[in-house]
C-alpha cells in the first residue's frame, strides 16, 4: 500500500489531534486516587535545578541555546502527540497544581513509575503502541499489512477513509512544527563557530524535513570538541512497547566538561581488545565497534520529551544507527550534574536502608560514575546484526530488544569495569565499589516500575542474582549483602546468555527472559516500601530553562 499522499493528509490530522489514547467523563472526581497521594507521588520526584556555568561562552553562543531551548520546547509539543495525544484536552480539565504537575511528570494520565496505570477517571490502560498505531489494531493485521515503509522508525501508523491501514511519515505528519525546528536549528546554525557543529545542525535540520536521519547522525559523531552539544529528533523507541518500531521526540542540551572528558579519552582506543574480551563465542562478538567512539562528560541543561518522561537519563549512547555504529561506532555521553543529583539524593539514601552496615563504606559517586559510563560503553558491544541471516537484532527482538539490550548493557558494563581494572587501565580500582554501588543502583532502578525497559533489566538481573545466590538477605534487618565471588559468575552467565539471545536473534527466548525474569516478585514489594515510607525520593524532576541558565527568553 502506498504511503498516504499530502492531499489527503488533512483527513488524518485530525485523527492524529483528537485521539488521545482514552476518552474522559469530564466529572468532578477527576483522580483514581486520592489527591493526599497524588501530592505524595509528586514529592517522589526530586526537583532540581538544572544548569551549569555559561560564562565562558561566547555571546553567540548564548543566543545559539536560546534558539536550541526553543527547538527542544518544539520535540517536548510533538511527544505529547505521541504518548498521549491532545495535550490540552487532558491539561484543561486540571485545576490544581499539584495534579497538573503530575500529568506533566508523565506525559499524560498514566503514571509511568506504576506500570503505566492510569490515575486520572476515564482513561483504561495505557495502549502498548502508544499513539504510533491505531488504537484498535491487532498485531495479526498490522503483520498482514503491505507497506514497505511501515516498521519505519518515521512513520505512524493510521487508517485511511475506507478504514484500512497506511503509512504516514512524520515529516507529513509534523509537518509544520519539523519546519519550525529545522528554522531555529539553521539559525542556531549561523551562530555556531565550530564547523562541526555548524555541519551538524544544518544536516539534522534537513533530517526533519526529509525523515532521512543517516547524515546528520554521521556528522554528529564528529563533533567532539565544541563547547555545545544538541541532541534533537526522533531517537529512541522505549514509547512503541508494541513492536518497538517507532522513534520518540526528544532532546537533550549539554554544555561539555572538558576535564572530565579528558580523563576518559584513553577508553576509545580499548573498544577492539573489549569487544574480544566479551564472555561469549567468538561468532557472537566477530564485528567490531567503530574506531571514533567518544567517551564526553557534560552537565545537561535542557530536557525534553521522551527522556523527559517519567525517570530521567543520566547518560546518552547514540546513535542507534546499526550502520552508523559499525561504520564509526558511537558516542558516551555522560550527563554528570543529573548524575550526581541522583547518587546524592536517591542512590546514597537506598544505601543506608537496604545495603549491608559492612558493605556501606563501598558506595562511591565515582563508581557509580564507571558503573553507568560503561553501561553506555557496552551498548557499543556485542552484535548489531544476527547471525543467522534474521537481520538486525532490532527487527528480530521486537518488542523486547529494548529490555534485553539495557539488560545486556547493564551486566556486559559491570564486566567491563571489572576486565579495564584487571588490565591496569582504572587507576586505585575498588571492585568491590563497583559491586556494592551496582547492586544499590538495582534498587534505585527497580523503584522505576516493570513498565519501562530499564525497569524490567533490572528485574531481569535482580532475579537472575537472587537464583545464583551473588547477593543475600538477612531477614532480621532486611538488608542485602554482596556475594563478590557469585556475583562475578552470575555477571559472566547472564551476560553470556543475553549476547547469544541477541546473536541468534532468539524472540521467543527474549519473551522467555523478559515474561518470566521482568516482574517485580512480592518478596521484593516490602523492600521497596521501606524506601518509599522513609521519604525517599524515587526520581529527579527539573526547573530548567532559559530564565534559569540566566537567558533572555
Amino acid at each position: 500500500m502506498k504511503k498516504l499522499m499530502l492531499s489527503a493528509f488533512s483527513i488524518l490530522l485530525v485523527s492524529i489531534i483528537i485521539w488521545g489514547c482514552g476518552s474522559n467523563k469530564g466529572d468532578d472526581n477527576l483522580t483514581t486516587l486520592p489527591m493526599s497521594k497524588i501530592d505524595q507521588k509528586v514529592s517522589e520526584f526530586k526537583e532540581v535545578e538544572l544548569t551549569a556555568d555559561i560564562s565562558h561562552l561566547s555571546e553567540d553562543q548564548k543566543e545559539m541555546l536560546t534558539h536550541l531551548i526553543d527547538a527542544a520546547r518544539i520535540m517536548d509539543d510533538i511527544f505529547w502527540q505521541q504518548a498521549f495525544g491532545d495535550r490540552d484536552t487532558l491539561l484543561n480539565r486540571i485545576g490544581t497544581d499539584e495534579l497538573e504537575t503530575f500529568v506533566k511528570i508523565n506525559y499524560g494520565p498514566w503514571e509511568r513509575l506504576s506500570d503505566n496505570q492510569p490515575f486520572i477517571e476515564g482513561y483504561g490502560p495505557k495502549p502498548a503502541g502508544a499513539n504510533f498505531y491505531p488504537q484498535d489494531m491487532t498485531k495479526e493485521e498490522f503483520n498482514n499489512f503491505e507497506a514497505e515503509d511501515k516498521t519505519s522508525l518515521y512513520t505512524l501508523i493510521r487508517r485511511d477513509k475506507n478504514g484500512d491501514l497506511l503509512t504516514v511519515p512524520y515529516s507529513e505528519a509534523y509537518s509544520n512544527k519539523h519546519q519550525r525546528a529545522a528554522g531555529l536549528l539553521r539559525e542556531a546554525a549561523k551562530l555556531a563557530a565550530n564547523e562541526s557543529f555548524k555541519k551538524y545542525l544544518n544536516l539534522r535540520a534537513e533530517a526533519l524535513l526529509s525523515d532521512d536521519y543517516l547524515a546528520s547522525d554521521m556528522a554528529w559523531m564528529d563533533v567532539k570538541n565544541n563547547d555545545v552539544d544538541f541532541v534533537v529528533g526522533p531517537i529512541e523507541n522505549y514509547e512503541d512497547n508494541l513492536f518497538g518500531y517507532k522513534a520518540a521526540h526528544e532532546a537533550f542540551l549539554l554544555i561539555k566538561d572538558r576535564g572530565w572528558s579528558e580523563k576518559l579519552n584513553k577508553f576509545n582506543q580499548l573498544m577492539p581488545e573489549l569487544q574480544k574480551s566479551l564472555p561469549v563465542e567468538d561468532q557472537y562478538k566477530q564485528e567490531m565497534p567503530g574506531s571514533d567512539s567518544d567517551l564526553g562528560v557534560y552537565e545537561a541543561v535542557y530536557y525534553a520529551g521522551d527522556c523527559n518522561a517519567g525517570s530521567k537519563t543520566i547518560a546518552i549512547n547514540l546513535p542507534n544507527d546499526e550502520r552508523v555504529q559499525i561504520q564509526k561506532g558511537t558516542r558516551k555521553l555522560q550527563l554528570k550534574n543529573a548524575m550526581r543529583y541522583k547518587f546524592e539524593e536517591i542512590l546514597a539514601p537506598i544505601s543506608d536502608v537496604l545495603i549491608d552496615p559492612d558493605q556501606r563504606q563501598y558506595i562511591k559517586f565515582d563508581a557509580f560514575f564507571e558503573n553507568t559510563m560503561f553501561h553506555e560503553v557496552a551498548h557499543g558491544l556485542g552484535i548489531k546484526e544476527t547471525i543467522n541471516d534474521k537481520g538486525t537484532v532490532r527487527n528480530a527482538l521486537k518488542e523486547y530488544y529494548s529490555p534485553i539490550e539495557e539488560g545486556k548493557a547493564d551486566i556486559i558494563g559491570l564486566f567491563l569495569v571489572k576486565q579495564l581494572a584487571e588490565m591496569g587501565e582504572l587507576e586505585d580500582e575498588e571492585l568491590k565499589d563497583n559491586y556494592v554501588t551496582f547492586m544499590a543502583s538495582i534498587f534505585r532502578s527497580i523503584r522505576f516500575g516493570a513498565a519501562s525497559s530499564h525497569g524490567k533489566a533490572n528485574m531481569m538481573r535482580f532475579n537472575y542474582f537472587k537464583e545464583n545466590g551473588a547477593f543475600t538477605r538477612d531477614p532480621q534487618s532486611g538488608t542485602y549483602q554482596v556475594n563478590f565471588e557469585k556475583m562475578t559468575q552470575a555477571m559472566n552467565d547472564l551476560g553470556e546468555k543475553i549476547l547469544v539471545i541477541q546473536g541468534q536473534g532468539d524472540y521467543e527466548a527474549a519473551q522467555k527472559m523478559v515474561t518470566q525474569m521482568g516482574n517485580i516478585r512480592e518478596d521484593l514489594r516490602d523492600d521497596l516500601q521501606r524506601l518509599s515510607d522513609e521519604g525517599i525520593p524515587r526520581d529527579i524532576r527539573f526547573k530548567q530553562g532559559k530564565d534559569v541558565l540566566g537567558l533572555s527568553e
